[in-house]
Parts: C-alpha cells; sequence; structure tokens
C-alpha cells in the first residue's frame, strides 16, 4: 500500500442522508485499506470546482438533475475527471407518499394539479390560500421548480417553498399525514421513501436545453438521471490504489436506498450508519 501517499484523501459531505452515510462508508473501506480520510463539509454545488482546483478529492454521489451542470462546467474547465457512474438510475423531482392520490384525481399527470379543488387540499398557513410544494434546499436547484410551475400556468394555483435541509422534507411527509392534507415535496430515488410508496408527478418530459437555465421554456420534468463520481486528475498519481477502488465501486438502487434507511428511518448517525452498512455488505 505504500504507493498511496499518506496525505487524506479528502471526501466532501452535503446535506441529504445517502451522501453523508456513502461518505463514510467510502472513508472506511479505504481506512481499512491502510489510508487515511478527512471529510470535509461542501456546497453540493461548488464542489466541483473544488475538486477541479484541488481542495477536494473526490465526489460520490454526482446527481445529473442538480449537479449535472456543474459537473460539466468543472470537467469542461480541466482538472476533473469523471470517474464512472453507479449502477443505480436517478430521479429527482416533485412528488408526494401515495396515500395522497385520492385527494387529488388524475394524477400522477400532472395536468391534475390544474384543478383548483386539487389545489385547495393543499394549502397550509404560510401559503397564501394556493397549494403549496415544498421544495429541498434553494441551493440545490436555485428556482427551476419555481419556474417551471409559472410555465405551465400553475402560478394561480400553487406556491412553492424551500426546505431548510432535507430532514425538513421527511418531517413534512409526518405532518401532512397527521393533519390529513395533502402534501407535495421534492423527493428523489434512490432513496428511503422507495420502500415506503412515493410516486412521481409525471410533467412534460425533460429534453436537452428545456431548463430556462438552458434558455428554454422551463415547461419540463426531470430527467432519468446519471448518479456519477467525479475526482481531481491528480487524484490517481498521488493515490493509485484508492482511485482504483473508488472507479470499481458502483452501488444499486437499494444499496443506496438503505443507506439513507439507516438514518431517516432507523435514526442513527450518519457514521454509525456507515460502519453498519459495511458490516452488513462485507460482500459487496
Amino acid at each position: 500500500y505504500a504507493a498511496d501517499s499518506k496525505k487524506p484523501t479528502r471526501i466532501p459531505v452535503h446535506n441529504w442522508s445517502s451522501q453523508i452515510v456513502m461518505a463514510y462508508v467510502i472513508g472506511g473501506i479505504l481506512e481499512g485499506m491502510g489510508g487515511n480520510v478527512e471529510y470535509v463539509p461542501a456546497d453540493s454545488n461548488a464542489v466541483y470546482e473544488s475538486i477541479r482546483i484541488g481542495d477536494v478529492d473526490i465526489s460520490h454521489e454526482v446527481w445529473q438533475s442538480a449537479f449535472g451542470k456543474s459537473f460539466d462546467t468543472a470537467r469542461d474547465k480541466g482538472g476533473l475527471l469523471d470517474w464512472g457512474d453507479h449502477e443505480a438510475r436517478t430521479l429527482e423531482d416533485m412528488g408526494y407518499p401515495n396515500w395522497v392520490a385520492d385527494l387529488c384525481p388524475g394524477l400522477p399527470d400532472w395536468t391534475a394539479l390544474q384543478n383548483p379543488d386539487c389545489a385547495a387540499k393543499f394549502v397550509t398557513p404560510d401559503s397564501g390560500g394556493k397549494g403549496r410544494m415544498l421544495e429541498g434546499p434553494q441551493t440545490w436547484h436555485q428556482d427551476l421548480i419555481p419556474q417551471r410551475v409559472d410555465a405551465l400556468g400553475l402560478g394561480d394555483l400553487w406556491t412553492v417553498k424551500f426546505a431548510g435541509g432535507a430532514d425538513a422534507l421527511w418531517a413534512e411527509l409526518e405532518a401532512a399525514e397527521k393533519e390529513g392534507r395533502g402534501t407535495i415535496i421534492f423527493n428523489w430515488t434512490p432513496n428511503f421513501t422507495d420502500g415506503a410508496g412515493f410516486t412521481f408527478i409525471d410533467f412534460p418530459p425533460y429534453y436537452d436545453g428545456c431548463r430556462p437555465v438552458d434558455g428554454g421554456d422551463g415547461k419540463c420534468g426531470s430527467p432519468d438521471g446519471y448518479l456519477k463520481k467525479a475526482v481531481n486528475e491528480n487524484f490517481p498519481k498521488t493515490h493509485p490504489q484508492a482511485a482504483e477502488i473508488f472507479k470499481n465501486m458502483a452501488f444499486t438502487t437499494g444499496h443506496i436506498g438503505a443507506m439513507a434507511a439507516l438514518v431517516d428511518v432507523d435514526g442513527m448517525t450518519h457514521e454509525d450508519a456507515g460502519k453498519k452498512w459495511l458490516a452488513d455488505n462485507e460482500s459487496v
């Protein structure tokens, strides 16, 4: 193992459960090989520039819909390498727990949201009489969802609020069920909700260039996307063994959902969840 530098591999930590647990899983694997690891809190879009300039070494959950543009920008400037995809495919979009379908006939087709009777069942005290959609933190997609709501002509009936963090999305699912009101939140797969029954809204299909940030009209949903890995271009030279192991890591939807569930369902800390996942999945 002498080939790898003793300098720690700097792994970024973001603000959703599977990403943080996977950071500890990868860290545990590298430490098990005799390597050193440092966990670095990082913004989920700015991290690709940080990797490009060498302040962070790797990224292990590049979600195409949210971060693909930032990833492409950094890669095209030089210094950041595409290090392959996980087996899991991703979808990141607005949706609802399955029990909500009865409140809004026509779901999951997005046109069901045009019905005022539907929107009325999603009103909250802070929504100004409109149906509320709860987006993730604004750092994830900026104004993508408010732009889409307006572009599809839903702005008179629906308003978009931003959650402070991922935990607020899961708290909203619980609160809505207790209160018997509708809820539409931003969510993603793979996630722990895959097992609980969650449906994504069918918006008009995504195509390259349809988003406002790319010059489009915004009348489109999210892509069926990759979940990618990235490294600084020098990492394979300074840490050849770690880089090779990381390149070969390709987690499935089930693996990643389980990582999130240990925290969001079972209530473990991210660090303990990483250890437990590794212990439970030695064969992987």
